[in-house]
């Protein structure tokens, strides 16, 4: 039953997210249409947007205590999301890549008006020395995203020693004579995991502020829509993708939308 409750929140907590996702988004796009040159509204909008993510982190943090290995292999995923999780959510460099992709678009579909000499602030007109910084920011994120992935290969090759005892010293399947020293082998990894969990949300974190911070507010904005709507357009598409596949799984019964509630939060775990 504590199981049960456990998976319940952790579902809770992700539809929570992607229910807020699309809230926000209608509230970026709102911004974008009614103001999109007041600067202290569009820095406003966006430390806000900020603060949601923050709290999303801080939330599954508490969670995560409980099951670290749970959030990079979600049951309440749906499957092609999954397959693209690294350490429990996107890498840090697909935003940067995202940058890469809005500015060609954007100066592609603008393209006489920027050779008419036309400005409108937007992404597409990134100056030399952010996109110089955009590199340096992504650069700095692959090291350290390169980091975090040898380090999840190393604490794996760690906890195979262990987990052997299951087939040197098995009676039968699930049983062993070293069945307590799996058992604290899977407790320490299980940790390590949760570690490792917090610092690539870190990660991911830093590299969202660091993009903020170069761009301009009407830039942050428009980021961050794109950004939310690549959240929520995969998220969609996968969940259909799985529906018409005939995958079930936690997320196919509540599917979450801007149009409704987000789901009652199951009782509290005990500590």
């Amino acid at each position: 039953m504590a199981k049960q409750i456990k998976q319940q929140q952790f579902q809770c907590c992700y539809q929570n997210w992607v229910a807020q996702q699309q809230l926000d988004l209608d509230e970026l796009l709102q911004t974008l249409t009614n103001y999109p040159t007041d600067v202290d509204y569009l820095q406003l909008i966006t430390k806000k947007m900020l603060t949601h993510f923050e709290n999303y982190n801080n939330s599954r943090a508490q969670l995560a205590k409980h099951d670290g290995p749970s959030f990079l292999a979600p049951s309440w995923g749906s499957t092609f999301v999954n397959s693209f999780l690294w350490i429990g959510g996107c890498r840090p460099t697909l935003m940067i890549r995202l940058v890469y992709a809005l500015c060609g678009s954007h100066l592609n579909t603008h393209l006489k008006e920027f050779l008419e000499g036309v400005r409108h602030g937007n992404i597409g007109e990134i100056s030399s020395l952010q996109l110089k910084r955009i590199d340096e920011l992504h650069a700095k994120t692959v090291k350290e995203q390169d980091k975090l992935s040898s380090y999840m290969a190393t604490l794996q090759a760690y906890s195979d020693e262990p987990l052997m005892l299951l087939a040197s010293g098995c009676r039968g399947v699930g049983e062993s004579s070293e069945g307590g020293v799996v058992d604290i082998a899977m407790d320490t990894h299980a940790l390590d995991m949760y570690n490792v969990l917090m610092e690539a949300d870190k990660l991911r974190m830093s590299t969202l502020k660091g993009i903020l911070e170069i761009f301009t507010p009407l830039q942050a904005v428009e980021f961050l829509v794109a950004a939310k709507k690549l959240h929520l357009s995969l998220h969609e598409w996968s969940s259909r993708r799985d529906t018409r596949m005939g995958i079930t799984h936690l997320l196919g019964s509540n599917n979450p939308s801007s149009s409704g509630d987000p789901p009652p939060l199951p009782p509290p775990l005990e500590p």
